[in-house]
């Protein structure tokens, strides 16, 4: 059975380039019925904390990668790693250097190992130094503890990023050393900003908890991360991730470093969320709501705007800001517009008659509201635009939004009139 492993530090938050390993590796298993199991390395006890292993477990469960069995934590195990090391001093192959344990390596050897994204890679023996395997502090190094800790969960492949290409040959040095069959590798291209240099906050969030606090989807987060170094083919960039599951195969992944593009990742996560139910948004943007501390209205109102607006943002953090005007009369104006439409001759003139004409109909349906536009356009000569610029600005405080006689249609026709004759006071 097809057995993985993701190994997280609580040093810090989800990193998004590790959120994509562990991604990588619960398609692998969920494609060949095997299992993920999960690894802390939480051998620094001065920077792992247990509030970032809470936030790491909690955004794995919100990127839908599930893991199987418990997780063991290196913690735990420091005297599993030191009898290890231990046995290897008894046998020869490693010394003591004071407290520290040192691995004996062997010199004018060739490690050779079939890479399953790279293909053959070699590389001698005399380019490794002797490695440590227990710290004078009694501390493992990482190298040694990963092959105690593999060996131990009968992980059979190994699925990470390029950077750590370099700890295999020495990896695969311990479990030739212990008597232990080596897994099979494949070492993943990192994730690059858009201009090649290394991510990092300049070209975006880098942690997950970022990403799900500026209201990006978990499916359109998971599935941008799916194309960075591997694609289902036919050029498909919208893929849900049960569909991906059934389509992988990891020699369709590429060893050419994977470019993060913050835009192409908004337009994804804009096409999830013009895609969804504005019932399926309803709980996501009342969260979002209650943590900003204000005050949700009735669902069925607050269903109308996000219908108006679902296929207009592209986070869920932008539907505030554009849809304040909907939640009250304290909400941002932009000055510009009132200027532009407003301020000029003739543009209060015009919201007065609008709104003269308004008041008399009783259906304040948009198609309904449309039609007085148009009728009032035609007879004053004017084009609709004259009429609708000043109206958004009056009833919203913006220059662009959902359609104006939707707008109008939500907000009531109370609302509508009082606004735009204040604003042409």
């Amino acid at each position: 059975m097809v057995r993985v492993r993701f190994a997280p530090s609580p040093t810090g938050y989800l990193h998004i380039g590790s959120a994509r390993t562990a991604l990588f590796n619960w398609i692998y298993a969920r494609r060949y019925g095997g299992k993920l199991l999960l690894r802390i390395e939480d051998t620094d006890k001065a920077r792992s904390e247990g509030k970032f292993l809470d936030e790491i477990l909690t955004d794995l469960k919100w990127l839908g990668i599930n893991w199987d069995e418990e997780p063991i934590y290196q913690s735990r195990r420091f005297d599993v790693y030191r009898e290890a090391a231990l046995g290897l001093v008894k046998s020869g192959k490693a010394y003591r250097d004071g407290e520290a344990y040192i691995f004996r390596v062997e010199k004018s050897r060739t490690i050779k190992f079939n890479d399953m994204i790279h293909g053959e890679i070699a590389v001698n023996t005399d380019e490794i130094k002797d490695q440590v395997l227990i710290k004078s502090d009694g501390s493992p190094a990482y190298n040694f503890s990963c092959v105690i800790d593999d060996a131990y969960l009968k992980i059979t492949h190994i699925i990470r990023g390029d950077d750590h290409l370099s700890n295999t040959p020495k990896q695969i040095l311990f479990y030739e050393a212990l008597g232990l069959k080596a897994p099979e590798f494949g070492h993943m291209p990192l994730i690059m900003g858009a201009d090649g240099a290394k991510l990092s906050k300049r070209h975006g969030g880098i942690a997950v908890e970022e990403y799900k606090r500026d209201g990006f989807l978990p499916e359109a987060l998971v599935n941008y991360l799916l194309l960075l170094g591997w694609s289902p083919g036919s050029d498909r960039e919208v893929i849900p991730l049960a569909e991906a599951v059934k389509l992988f195969d990891i020699k369709g992944m590429t060893g050419v470093q994977a470019k993060f593009d913050l835009q192409k990742l908004r337009w994804m996560n804009g096409e999830y969320i013009a895609a969804m139910p504005a019932e399926g948004l309803l709980p996501l943007i009342k969260k979002m709501m209650s943590e900003a501390g204000k005050a949700a209205p009735s669902d069925d109102r607050l269903l109308k705007v996000i219908g108006l607006y679902k296929v207009r943002i592209k986070t869920l953090s932008e539907f505030m800001p554009m849809t304040d005007h909907f939640f009250g009369d304290e909400y941002s104006v932009e000055e510009k517009g009132v200027e532009k439409y407003i301020s000029p001759s003739g543009g209060k003139d015009i919201l007065r008659e609008f709104a003269l004409r308004l008041e008399k109909i009783n259906d304040f349906s948009h198609t309904a509201t449309e039609e007085v536009c148009r009728r009032m356009a035609e007879e004053k000569a004017l084009k609709a635009g004259q009429i609708i610029h000043p109206t958004r600005v009056a009833i919203s405080g913006k220059t662009t939004g959902a359609g104006v006689f939707e707008m109008m249609e939500v907000l009531g026709k109370e609302k509508v009139l009082e606004r735009m004759r204040s604003s042409a006071a």
